[in-house]
């Protein structure tokens, strides 16, 4: 047996449902502006400005830094007049080698560590990635440790451009060396960390993406990576250029997550466009139906 409460809820409820069905009763209207403003609410929320690309939300003061590690710099620029040797010997300007969105590599040749790890994961991730090198980016790698020739950098280039499956143009990764001051000044714009172990370096593992004039657009951390990352990241340091449809859209659905260093889905902004849609549908169902219900009217 219902209580009164609950027998009046229960025929409040058949009398909606059944003025929905026969299409009296309930407000139409009021259902497609709460829709409609639900849809309205979530596609704001999900383009209203947040922290800067990379920025965190202001949370406790950040701990002194460590002696080896990553200090992101986003949104500042290498120098792009610093010079380097390159494979042949050759002095050549940063400048010269970033001319589209580009993979900085900061290792050392003769590393018995994480570089060859985190190269090699490179190479696997590039052979996958849907992106044609020396046209939507390039590749530049240099040496950290001033020790180190362009022999040996040859050397390390010939053996890693052998690894990939794919046609792999070699003018679109550059291997480098320098001196102590060239390398100091690119490491501290960076922000990358290290520190002498010995004969060798502990240092950190990162790729760090410039944008076509030399705008530190976002690091990649770890030794092995996803293609979509780096796909995404060096859409983001194209810089506003104009990609592929399908490109766009991969921007549109994710953003990048500063403490998980990856991509996420984004669900609010998804969400708020499928609500959308299915409003709009609403509103043609209503028309449709109005129509039809006038005409049966005046029959």
């Amino acid at each position: 047996m219902l209580h009164s409460k609950e027998f009046t809820r229960y025929s409040l409820a058949r009398e909606c449902a059944g003025a929905l069905a026969a299409g009296r009763g309930i407000d139409r209207m009021w259902v497609l502006k709460a829709l409609v403003a639900l849809g309205l609410t979530l596609g704001l929320l999900s383009i209203l400005p947040g922290p800067a690309c990379g920025q965190q939300l202001q949370g406790p003061e950040p701990q002194a830094a460590t002696e080896v590690g990553v200090d992101e710099h986003l949104g500042e620029f290498v120098p792009l007049e610093l010079e380097f040797y390159d494979e042949t010997g050759e002095h050549v300007a940063l400048g010269a080698l970033i001319d589209k969105p580009t993979i900085l590599t900061l290792v050392y040749y003769r590393c018995p560590g994480i570089c060859s790890p985190l190269l090699n994961g490179l190479v696997d991730a590039l052979d996958r990635m849907q992106l044609e090198p020396g046209v939507d980016y390039e590749v530049l790698t240099i040496s950290f440790d001033p020790t180190e020739t362009p022999d040996l950098a040859r050397r390390k280039r010939t053996n890693h451009l052998k690894a990939f499956n794919r046609d792999f143009p070699p003018a679109a990764w550059s291997w480098m060396t320098g001196d102590s001051a060239a390398i100091a000044r690119l490491t501290d714009a960076v922000g990358f960390r290290y520190v002498p172990a010995g004969k060798d370096f502990t240092h950190p593992g990162v790729l760090t993406i410039l944008s076509p004039n030399g705008k530190i657009a976002r690091y990649l951390h770890g030794i092995t990576f996803l293609p979509f990352d780096i796909k995404m990241a060096l859409n983001e340091a194209a810089a506003g250029k104009v990609g592929p449809t399908i490109n766009r859209v991969l921007y549109f659905c994710f953003s990048y997550d500063p403490e998980g260093q990856t991509y996420v889905f984004n669900i609010l902004k998804v969400a708020g466009i499928m609500i959308m849609v299915f409003a709009a549908a609403f509103v043609l169902w209503l028309i449709i139906s109005s129509r039809r219900a006038r005409r049966e009217d005046g029959k």
